[in-house]
């Protein structure tokens, strides 16, 4: 029988303890069971207990998250069950790097730096691209970490404007059945938007540079004819374009320009029998250079633990519908 063993580690304050062991010490009890060991709180002392080849993993484990406090990250189940399956692929040393690089600073303060390998993919692949694809589920920060770089392109003069769009309506845009003028018509669909831009702007400072044109906020129907220079664009939710819809768009693209698209290729909301614009893309465009490719999963989901539990029963039951098909 193997003799049980303890270390001991030592956090700078009391709320770096409170953070770890979240609320009814739920986040201790993830990493207790997921370790194999036992941990508990003696003063100002976190003791580690358990088998000699569990607790160097346990404190690794540890680590990582008190220095996810430190950098302000928020430690959840979630994040705590991803760190422990990065360290178990061998990826500990990456988690640690992403902490280290700020992305973007929000207008409190706030900075803003990748949660998960996927989303740190993400991000080289913009900066590496003039175009980028961007698929994956909700929650996994592509609209967010895009607007996160417009802001400092514009921020760093590396554009001179942000150009945000999206498909209005299911794919067709057909908005005159809503009430109000253009503006309280699209403003349902663009919220999201308008959401993340006041995160890093803060709201006076979008107004006025949303007054002076420098950031633009638009369905996609109204790119039409324009060519689109020296800007940041972002096509967000591209899966609810039409393959005429996005060959449109792509052919906007004007020098000097970066653009990024994102969707959800298994969340359209496109008519019976209507082919998504951007799975097209994506299969047409598929290597050519200057084009970048991510693809998010479920791992990189950084809401609430529930959501990627609900993405991944819906990718089963999808999954097991194929299946069935194709045995008949």
């Amino acid at each position: 029988m193997t003799e049980s063993r303890e270390i001991v580690l030592t956090a700078d304050t009391m709320d770096a303890y409170i953070a770890l062991f979240g609320l009814n010490d739920q986040n201790i009890s993830v990493i207790e069971q997921e370790c194999s060991v036992h941990i508990a709180l003696r003063g100002n002392h976190l003791v580690i207990q358990g088998d000699p080849d569990r607790l160097a993993f346990a404190e690794k484990t540890v680590q990582i998250l008190f220095d996810m406090i430190q950098h302000n990250e928020t430690v959840d189940r979630l994040r705590i069950r991803y760190v422990i399956s990065m360290i178990r692929d061998g990826n500990a040393d990456r988690i640690e790097e992403s902490l280290k690089k700020v992305i973007a600073i929000t207008h409190r303060g706030k900075q803003i730096t990748c949660k998960t390998l996927g989303q740190q993919k993400y991000i080289e692949t913009i900066r590496k691209n003039t175009l980028t694809f961007a698929i994956g589920p909700a929650g996994t920060g592509k609209t967010y970490l895009a607007m996160a770089l417009s802001v400092m392109a514009l921020k760093n003069k590396e554009a001179e404007r942000i150009i945000l769009t999206r498909p209005a309506v299911e794919a067709g845009e057909k908005l005159g059945f809503l009430p109000g003028d253009l503006t309280q018509k699209v403003d349902p669909y663009l919220r999201p938007l308008y959401d993340a831009m006041y995160d890093f702007m803060g709201a006076d400072s979008y107004t006025r540079l949303l007054e002076r044109g420098t950031v633009e906020v638009a369905p996609l129907a109204y790119m039409r004819g324009r060519t689109l220079s020296d800007a940041f664009i972002i096509l967000d939710e591209a899966q609810n374009t039409t393959p005429e819809q996005m060959k449109m768009f792509l052919t906007r693209i004007g020098f000097n320009s970066k653009v990024i698209v994102t969707g959800d290729i298994t969340q359209t909301d496109l008519p019976a029998g209507k082919s998504s614009g951007l799975a097209e893309a994506i299969r047409i465009l598929d290597g050519i250079p200057g084009i970048g490719i991510v693809e998010l999963t479920g791992k990189d989901i950084v809401r609430h633990e529930l959501v990627q539990r609900i993405v991944e029963a819906y990718a089963e039951n999808e999954k097991n519908q194929r299946e069935g098909k194709e045995t008949k």
